[in-house]
């Protein structure tokens, strides 16, 4: 029996995770091998090609809500010809300003989730990750947004906030994902 090795790489967030999930194929990760989970942040952005758009959960307190952007993450890493077998993480951004609490905790419910499951997880840091797509560790949205749009050929503006003058939600929560993936697999 063949099985195929997959990885995941999961830009997450209270707003707007995305996860991306990429079949290894000869010891390699290309974006046709690539599938991607993202929240809608409007009602017309839709799923397309290896792009799955999700309607935001329900919820009706905070510990609610993070247990289920954490148990939509499991859903969407659970079975691939087997299952994910390695998961990569973005790490804290520690200059971050704002709801870095309930950021935390967001985090850490999900860090149970995956080890109820069984998945273990590495993290990796904003900058790395950075570096690794651009070349810059201090790279903004913009910059990684023209990185992914060179290699890919795939304009996710266009397709999903084609009238946004800016690099936004879930825009650059998939491209996140996808270098996460990439950092962590070739690192």
């Amino acid at each position: 029996m063949i099985t195929n090795e997959y990885i995941a790489g999961i830009d997450y967030s209270l707003t707007s995770p995305a996860v991306c999930v990429a079949e290894v194929v000869d010891g390699e990760i290309i974006f046709e091998n690539c599938k991607f989970y993202f929240f809608k942040q409007t009602k017309s952005q839709e799923s397309f090609g290896a792009f799955e758009a999700y309607e935001y959960p329900k919820y009706s307190c905070e510990m609610e809500r993070y247990v289920g952007l954490a148990n939509w993450v499991i859903e969407c890493i659970r079975w691939y010809s087997g299952r994910v077998s390695e998961i990569y993480l973005e790490d804290y951004a520690y200059a971050a300003t704002g709801r870095v609490f309930n950021i935390a905790e967001n985090m850490g419910i999900l860090k149970m989730k995956l080890r109820e499951e069984k998945f273990k997880y590495v993290t990796i840091p904003p900058t790395v990750i950075k570096k690794h797509a651009t070349g810059k560790g201090n790279a903004n949205k913009e910059l990684m947004y023209e990185t992914f749009l060179s290699e890919t050929h795939v304009d996710l503006k266009e397709e999903l906030s084609p009238k946004s003058t800016k690099i936004s939600n879930p825009v650059s929560d998939i491209v996140d994902a996808y270098y996460i993936c990439r950092t962590g697999f070739y690192s």
